[in-house]
């Protein structure tokens, strides 16, 4: 009963076992079918993250927990590395990845042999090492899964004979089912640089499973299966043993060479440099995987500690301390728990042989078969044109075979009592013995082929010495107890007498100090090689050589024939695709007959490199042209020397052209990768070194400058679309730097983008500063404007008060013009009639001194009224159209009498021009003008005229007088103002020309004036010509008023409250050849006269005001009683527009006061004669 338990047990745990496997064929295979969906889901960088946990092998699941039983927390050392890697060499890890890209690199041996000038030696000799190095590594894990195995089938008794299995171990068939697993899913293409997507969805899902596995058990463990966790306490503190593993101190020395062993194998490892550089598809995934992988690693090293403790109490020494992980749940009979963590071992180590031996299939078929058989074909001229592409997959599928064969081998005639994690520092310190080849490579700039070749094969001899040997030999060896041919200082665990030294850390010292050593030594034994040299300035971009003279590249190899090389390799349909891409990038056709140029063989030699590795491609295309050369005097590889300078020197005169510019400038791929840059474009930016990579994607530079503190975390994306968007130029503030760029994208024909950066804060700070004084101007308007405000308010209620004046001073002056002129009026009117009477007698002269004087009084008045009237508002203007001719004749008319009588001649120049402005006020403008010209001039004359200019014309007025000095011309305008020159002249007030300037700019007219001391002055009116027709009332016929002014029969009616007005009016108009007069003091005599008068007057002559009545509404109550529209005549001081307007609205012809008798006769007359023709008319009609 109990074997069959067993055998039930221990099948189902293998059974499982091998469905667990299928499993992964199931997950891979699926990964394959759906490659375009994972390629852009956004599971990927979490699968890419998780398939870096490769590194977490059974060394982790077991092997940790051995060595923690026996020295405590010394297992974390091989996980510090990976984190110190992940988190602070993140910037290392993304110029590797960019590296790689760029140069179509396909494992950690081609990036070796691509730094060293594309050296085949260096790509063979770093893939001998890590082969070598990584078969123990791979024995390691058969060596996990056969214990495992063992140790369930012990458990479960032994009824199960192990001839069962091959060799008696189940890690054959193991090692069978894991070869043909990477050959189905790692071996698919030749281009070694295409993702095997599969194969990493299935190293990602066993990721997962063993982290899960671990932290199940290790719960389990600690928690529930063996008592509480203040139990274990007490347990672990009474055991010796557990005790013993707690306070075990590790040396500082052994610290650092695990932590540095293990950072070197995180990157250098194959299987680690395939999955973190090889398949990497983005620097979004490398971001992921600085937190995540971390993150991994401690979660998955949590429970070690405890688990070894918990075995040393529980278990002791009958199990060893590898696998306790098992051997725990076993013992505390939990076979589900057995079957998780048996599952969990062998994901882990199945991921690390499968993903390992597709990394160094690739290699060895690369480096080391290939080329072999590549010269060997070379020779063959049938074999030509044979398709190579199966023998290289079937070499790296047998590689496949030959790797786990040698790893199993290994494994089964190594001791067995070697611990796992010892296995896997011997690994560990072989791969370490690329650190000064690949760190030197991408730091010194003169490390060459040779340095890197010297360093390399002298540290791996002296690891093989002192690391691999002592795991081979038996265990008593004598070169193990008394060193090589007898010498101790050559004992391999104590080299040179270090005893003191753990065994690791003497072949680790050793072995890379002399690495190190002869790497410098061999890189200063030679300079480097034109090739060198360029690679160097690749992988170190400040690296800059000279630019000698262009080389010019011949071969005789056409493009059919290097198409048909490359297919033998790549195959026919990949190869057409990539010289198609080749054209459309290149904007040229190819030709089957044309020659090969240099682009084409540096594009061919990339492509080539994805499948056999550059130093392999390298040979290959260095046969061909070997064969195309005719004359063969000169070696292919320098032809392939020659045009990568040649390459190099075009770049590098186009790198110093763009240097040369003020802008900066760079240029992107189709990807929005930074393919190049100039001198400007780092001083403006101010980036880093690794950032500063080719290949780099624009998103990587955009997320340094937000780290810095340049663009806002919302601002990446927006910073990354408008790069992309050919638009506009666009401007980014540089916060770090205080720098404001201007950014403009243009596309070129293959889809990259050029883009110029150009440096404007000097303008955008003039900008700023023109802005800060315009806000500065626009707060002091503000406040400006709030104490105009202020002071506005303030003259808005002095102005509201002096308005009120104004009023009160106008109504004043209204009242008081009234009450002056009345008498003045009254006076006027006796001294005219008086006059009149006595003709030319003795005492006439004396009345004419009267009437003179009294029109003197007038004409001061008149100037005075006039501008109270100008400066309150209330004269306004009254537009009309009219010919100037007829009143310059009026002029003419006016003042030739005054100017004879100074003996002066008054000139008038006609003009039948048409203006259009107010008549009268343009009048006596120019009477004033002309009045004041007369009486300042000596002799000569005064000259009134037009001039005609465009749609425009200037009335002058011109004088011989005695002129305005320069300084003075100004002052002549202001009222009450007189120069001392013209008061010696003449007498005046000083208001005529004061009334000139207000009446010019009430009219809208300018008015200028010019003078020359001594010799005359002159004014110009400038005047808009008016393109209307003269109305026909304008045209009038004026020879009834040249008719007689006699006046007999006409009837007058004066009404005037004032009895001197009235009497004086009456003896003047009887005096105008006895017209009838009646006079009226009042409203009520006027009511008594229509009573008593049947017959209307023939004019009525009334003043405006009337005590408490006016002359309007006299006049409109006699035409009301008479029933008819009896003339009449309204005299008034008032020249306010209302009244104006309401006399001409009643058919009332006004006369200003002070009256002017001529003026008043010549109304009458008219009247007067109109009432005969229209007498005479209706006699006729009759």
């Amino acid at each position: 009963m109990r074997e069959q338990t067993g055998y039930a047990g221990w099948g189902g745990i293998i059974g499982a076992a091998f469905l667990y496997l299928l499993l992964l064929f199931a997950v891979a295979s699926i990964g394959d079918r759906r490659t375009s969906r994972w390629n852009s889901a956004p599971p990927r960088p979490y699968i890419y993250a998780l398939s870096l946990a490769v590194y977490c092998t059974s060394w982790t699941f077991f092997g940790s927990v051995g060595l923690s039983a026996q020295r405590g927390l010394e297992f974390l050392g091989i996980y510090i590395g990976p984190i110190l890697v992940f988190t602070l060499g993140n910037r290392l890890l993304r110029h590797i990845v960019r590296l790689a890209k760029s140069e179509h690199i396909t494992s950690i041996a081609d990036f070796l042999a691509a730094r060293y000038g594309k050296s085949f030696g260096v790509a063979s000799l770093a893939t001998c090492i890590a082969a070598v190095g990584s078969i123990p590594y791979i024995a390691l894990q058969l060596k996990a899964v056969s214990g495992s195995v063992g140790l369930v089938m012990e458990h479960y008794g032994s009824a199960v004979d192990p001839s069962v299995f091959i060799f008696g171990d189940i890690s054959l068939p193991v090692a069978a089912v894991l070869a043909v697993f990477a050959i189905l899913f790692g071996t698919r293409h030749t281009d070694a640089t295409e993702h095997q997507n599969g194969l990493i969805l299935a190293v990602a899902l066993e990721s997962v499973i063993k982290l899960c596995a671990f932290l199940t058990v290790g719960f389990a463990c600690t928690f529930f299966l063996f008592g509480a966790p203040s139990q274990l306490i007490n347990q672990i503190s009474q055991s010796p043993e557990a005790l013993e593993a707690f306070h075990y101190q590790t040396s500082i020395g052994t610290w650092i060479v695990q932590s540095a062993l293990s950072a070197a194998a995180i990157i250098m490892l194959p299987r680690q440099f395939h999955v973190t550089v090889v398949e990497s598809r983005s620097e979004k995934e490398l971001r992921t995987a600085s937190w995540l992988f971390p993150v991994y690693l401690v979660l998955i090293n949590i429970f070690v500690f405890p688990i070894a403790l918990i075995g040393v109490m529980t278990l002791g020494g009958n199990v060893s301390g590898d696998l306790y992980v098992l051997a725990l749940p076993l013992a505390a009979g939990a076979h589900w728990l057995a079957l998780v963590a048996f599952l969990g071992g062998l994901s882990a180590a199945t991921a690390m042989v499968i993903v390992a031996c597709v990394a160094l299939s690739i290699m060895i078929s690369n480096h080391l078969v290939l080329p072999l058989f590549i010269r060997r074909l070379a020779k063959q001229q049938a074999a030509e044109q044979r398709d190579l592409t199966k023998i290289i997959l079937n070499t790296r599928r047998l590689t496949i075979i030959g790797i786990l064969a040698l790893a199993f081998a290994y494994y089964r005639f190594t001791s067995n009592n070697i611990h796992l994690a010892s296995i896997g520092f011997v690994s560990f310190a072989a791969i370490a013995q690329f650190v000064p080849a690949f760190i030197g490579g991408l730091f010194w700039r003169n490390a060459n082929g040779r340095g890197a070749m010297l360093g390399l094969s002298t540290g791996f001899l002296v690891w093989a010495y002192t690391l691999l040997l002592p795991t081979m030999a038996p265990e008593n060896a004598a070169i193990l107890r008394d060193g090589f041919l007898g010498f101790t200082a050559l004992r391999p665990e104590a080299l040179f007498g270090t005893n003191a030294l753990p065994p690791l850390t003497n072949g680790v010292m050793w072995s890379l100090a002399a690495n190190t050593l002869f790497y410098v030594l061999g890189s200063l034994s030679r300079a480097s090689t034109p090739l060198e040299r360029i690679q160097a300035s690749i992988f170190l971009p400040r690296y800059v050589i000279g630019t000698p003279t262009l080389k010019r590249f011949r071969t005789t190899v056409t493009v059919a024939e290097l198409k048909a090389t490359m297919a033998r390799y790549l195959g026919a349909e990949r190869v057409e695709r990539a010289f198609l891409r080749f054209e459309g990038r290149e904007q040229r056709r190819l030709d089957p007959g044309m020659t090969v140029d240099t682009p084409l063989i540096r594009h061919a030699e990339q492509l080539l490199g994805t499948a056999v590795g550059s130093a392999s491609a390298r040979l290959v295309l260095s046969l061909l042209l070997q064969k195309g050369d005719a004359s063969g005097a000169r070696d292919a590889r320098q032809l392939l020397d020659d045009a990568s300078t040649a390459l190099q020197q075009n770049r590098d005169l186009l790198q110093t052209a763009l240097d040369q510019m003020e802008q900066g400038i760079t240029v992107f791929d189709k990807d929005l990768r930074l393919t190049c840059w100039n001198r400007q474009f780092r001083k403006l930016f101010d980036l880093p070194d690794e950032v500063m990579q080719v290949g780099i994607p624009v998103s990587e530079i955009v997320e340094q400058l937000h780290r810095r503190g340049d663009i806002s975390f919302t601002g990446q994306n927006s910073a990354i679309r408008s790069l992309a968007a050919v638009r506009r130029p666009w401007r980014i503030n540089m916060k770090s730097t205080g720098k404001v760029l201007e950014i403009q994208s243009n596309p070129m024909p293959d889809g990259g983008i050029v883009a110029t950066y150009t440096d404007i804060t000097a303008a955008v700070e003039a900008d700023v500063t023109r802005q800060k004084a315009a806000e500065m101007l626009e707060q002091r308007v503000a406040d400006r404007t709030a104490e105009l405000t202020r002071v506005n308010q303030q003259l808005a209620k002095a102005q509201a008060a002096a308005e009120e004046a104004n009023q009160g001073k106008t109504r004043f002056l209204a009242a008081a013009g009234h009450d002056i002129l009345q008498p003045l009026n009254a006076a006027r009117l006796y001294s005219t009639a008086l006059t009149e009477r006595l003709g030319r007698s003795e005492t006439s002269e004396f009345a004419r001194n009267i009437d003179s004087s009294l029109e003197a009084v007038e004409a001061i008045l008149g100037m005075v009224l006039d501008i109270s009237r100008l400066d309150t508002g209330s004269l306004k203007p009254e537009l009309s159209v009219f010919r100037l001719d007829k009143l310059m004749s009026q002029i003419a008319t006016d003042f030739t009498p005054l100017a004879a009588a100074k003996g002066l001649k008054l000139r008038v120049v006609p003009s039948s021009i048409v203006v259009k402005t107010d008549r009268n006020m343009l009048r006596r403008l120019i009477q004033n003008l002309v009045s004041n010209s007369i009486k300042y001039s000596r002799r000569g004359g005064i000259l009134l005229g037009v001039r005609r200019r465009g749609s425009f014309v200037e009335l002058q007025v011109l004088d011989t007088g005695i002129g305005i000095p320069p300084q003075k011309l100004k002052l002549v305008f202001r009222e009450f103002t007189r120069l001392d020159e013209g008061m010696r002249e003449a007498e005046g007030l000083g208001l005529g020309l004061s009334i000139v300037d207000r009446i010019a700019r009430l009219l809208s007219l300018p008015l200028a004036l010019a003078s020359t001391p001594g010799k005359g002055t002159m004014f110009t009116l400038r005047i808009p010509v008016s393109q209307e027709k003269v109305p026909a009332d304008e045209v009038k016929n004026r020879r009834g008023l040249q008719r007689a002014l006699e006046l007999t029969g006409l009837d007058v009616l004066c009404i005037d409250n004032d009895a001197s007005i009235l009497s004086g009016m009456e003896t003047l108009l009887r005096g105008w050849g006895g017209c009838q007069v009646t006079t009226l003091r009042s409203g009520t005599a006027l009511k008594s006269y229509c009573t008593d008068h049947s017959r209307p007057p023939d004019v009525i002559v009334a003043d405006y005001h009337l005590l408490n009545e006016n002359g309007l509404d006299m006049i409109g109550f006699a035409r009301e009683t008479f029933q008819t529209e009896i003339p009449a005549i309204l005299l008034t001081a008032d020249r306010s527009k209302e009244v104006r307007q309401r006399a001409e609205d009643e058919n009332v012809t006004v006369l200003h006061k002070p009256l002017r008798p001529a003026a008043l006769r010549s109304l009458l007359s008219h009247f007067h004669h109109a009432r005969q023709d229209n007498a005479s008319a209706q006699n006729a009609a009759q």
